[in-house]
């Protein structure tokens, strides 16, 4: 892509000038099985560069379980992790990507995408920090609100096991609002990683982008958002050595997942 085309889609918008695609087309329920199918293969195309962003995740991983119940080291690891997210997403994006293109890739290969992109994806990283701050002020609010009395104090808040001191009532509003802002996150990022490295489009377009095909699309990603909770579940419940293959594959399905997209 030229750099006027660059400007164009910075300017309107998702609106691309030299898109082939467009969203007016209806996707299958079983669209996203596709796109996992097809992740597989450009898994095992770059079985190397991929499986090495799947053990990079799993030993992230590693750390959240580790501290989950000091809330403060897991709210850093949780961030840390929000931080390099979708730099090892736009990786595997830029390995799909190539073999999308006819090209060979490998892990330095798909490393150049971090410069090339490096503003935007910085800063769609500053955004998923600022929901996750979102998150954890209204869920303070709501735990506040909801039983003054029996709420845990500051020092066990940080210090101990939170979750243990939470009346149920608090738990539930707690794994609701939750719910409800990774429903949000889900839909601002499902496409924005791969937009970003292909269009260079900025973090704020991107994601607009990504919760319009949401919208747009919403059966289809009700079915992906499920296939992608229950693949990370199990990536967990196999004490993480899952995640190292099943990262890439998200990754991976993910760029396929945009090529029908794409808007």
């Amino acid at each position: 892509m030229n750099l006027t085309a660059c400007k164009r889609s910075k300017v309107h918008g998702c609106h691309h000038p030299h898109s082939t695609h467009r969203n007016s087309h209806r996707l299958p329920l079983w669209q996203p099985c596709i796109w996992l199918r097809d992740g597989w293969r450009d898994l095992w195309s770059h079985p190397g560069a991929s499986l090495a962003y799947g053990a990079l995740v799993a030993v992230l991983g590693g750390i959240l379980l580790a501290y989950q119940r000091h809330p403060l080291f897991l709210a850093t690891a949780t961030l840390g992790f929000l931080l390099v997210g979708p730099a090892f997403a736009a990786g595997l994006c830029e390995l799909s990507r190539w073999r999308a293109l006819g090209r060979q890739a490998n892990f330095g290969i798909s490393l150049q995408v971090l410069r090339r992109c490096r503003e935007p994806l910085r800063r769609f990283a500053f955004m998923l920090l600022a929901l996750a701050a979102l998150w954890f002020a209204i869920s303070l609010a709501a735990l506040s609100w909801a039983e003054v009395d029996i709420a845990p104090t500051l020092a066990s808040t940080v210090w101990g096991d939170v979750l243990r001191q939470l009346s149920p009532v608090q738990l539930l509003i707690y794994a609701g609002i939750a719910l409800v802002t990774a429903i949000g996150g889900f839909a601002l990022t499902v496409i924005s990683v791969p937009l970003i490295i292909e269009r260079e489009v900025n973090a704020t377009t991107a994601m607009r982008c990504s919760a319009t095909v949401t919208w747009q699309h919403l059966p289809v990603m009700l079915v992906w958002a499920s296939l992608v909770c229950v693949l990370v579940l199990v990536g967990f419940a196999t004490w993480l050595l899952g995640l190292i293959v099943i990262f890439p594959l998200l990754g991976h399905a993910t760029w396929r997942a945009y090529e029908d997209l794409r808007p």
